[in-house]
């Protein structure tokens, strides 16, 4: 793909504050593309509980078609507490598409962004940055929609298998690697319970045989009560941790916390051929319609989606806009942006105003 071929993304805006969160991103991205050689088709289509109060589907088929197409996927937060499918399991696009287009690493960054509080002392003259990858089409959530409920006990089972496994370490290290040729510690922590569960020991396992085939990179091993615990205390000791996907789910929001909260952290799940970027925030239906949205987690997914796309696709451009994207974000809030959430009064508008204006 050469850089004046255009870039097809599918937008699914979802639910809440989804589609208020979307827009600035997109602007973001117009800006980018009034700026470089890169070029954008956007193709919109619906997806959430909203649709599936209209259908009774959380997505069309023609939603996923376009996500096959398409060269990238930016999705906004999806479902709604008060909607839910029978079985009372909350409308969740984000995980279908994970699991039909095995989207097995889960990518979620915690970076602390000058300016940003944190809860942690010592953190904003530490600094945060590490990575959790969240394998994202296995382990409990294997059972989702086949657990056994009976009038005396429910069921759900952990599935891990080799071939998943294998693949998401040997995204893991490489990730390792790219980030320490980027400055950074460049270590993996592989994150389980193989202390107690024979499928975490199988995990362990399958994460020393890919160590072995990456010397380079320092590999360690940290059981996953321990590490919430280290995560808490000394959370800059840490760069790339992977794990299962609910230790994963856990460990993501958490990492959350520690930069400011969910308003500041972006997603990726990615898989061999496909990619979906999200904000790892809900959809805040309390907040809906009142501009106080905070858009930084989209707009920086929608960065983490060009860095993708630059690698993918070898464009240099692209990996400049992403980091041009990060800087804009990181001079906005040194220079003193506060959202709701940090007790400010910058709303969504105000966001996204301040970070077009400093690309």
């Amino acid at each position: 793909m050469s850089a004046n071929t255009a870039l097809h993304i599918a937008v699914l805006a979802g639910d809440g504050i989804g589609p208020e969160v979307m827009a600035p991103a997109i602007e973001v991205l117009r800006r980018i593309e009034a700026q470089t050689d890169l070029k954008f088709r956007f193709s919109e289509a619906p997806a959430g509980a909203s649709h599936y109060l209209a259908t009774g589907t959380s997505m069309p088929e023609s939603t996923v078609r376009l996500c096959a197409e398409t060269d990238a996927v930016l999705l906004g937060a999806c479902g709604l507490p008060s909607v839910r499918y029978p079985d009372n399991t909350e409308i969740a696009p984000q995980i279908e598409l994970r699991m039909h287009f095995d989207l097995y690493a889960g990518v979620r960054p915690a970076r602390l962004i000058p300016g940003v509080p944190s809860p942690i002392v010592g953190a904003e003259q530490r600094g945060i940055d590490l990575v959790v990858i969240r394998e994202s089409t296995e382990g409990l959530f294997a059972s989702m929609g086949k657990g056994v409920v009976t009038h005396d006990d429910a069921r759900e089972t952990l599935v891990i298998t080799r071939k998943t496994s294998e693949r998401l370490f040997e995204f893991s290290f490489k990730l390792a690697e790219r980030r320490r040729a980027r400055g950074r510690i460049g270590t993996l922590g592989c994150v389980d319970k193989a202390n107690v569960f024979k499928a975490f020991a199988f995990f362990r396992e399958i994460f020393d045989e890919a160590a072995r085939r990456h010397p380079n990179v320092k590999a360690d091993r940290l059981y996953i009560d321990a590490c919430a615990m280290m995560l808490v205390k000394r959370p800059w000791d840490f760069d790339v941790l992977v794990t299962e996907n609910m230790f994963g789910d856990i460990l993501s929001d958490l990492a959350a916390g520690l930069i400011g909260g969910m308003g500041m952290a972006p997603s990726a799940d990615i898989g061999d051929h496909h990619a979906v970027f999200q904000p790892c925030h809900g959809t805040a239906p309390d907040i809906m319609g009142q501009g106080k949205a905070n858009p930084t987690a989209m707009i920086l997914s929608a960065a983490m989606m060009l860095d993708w796309l630059a690698e993918r696709h070898g464009l240099e451009q692209a990996a400049e806009a992403s980091e041009r994207i990060t800087r804009a974000v990181d001079q906005v809030y040194a220079g003193g942006i506060r959202p709701f959430e940090f007790g400010g009064h910058n709303g969504t508008a105000d966001v996204a105003k301040a970070v077009l204006a400093a690309l």
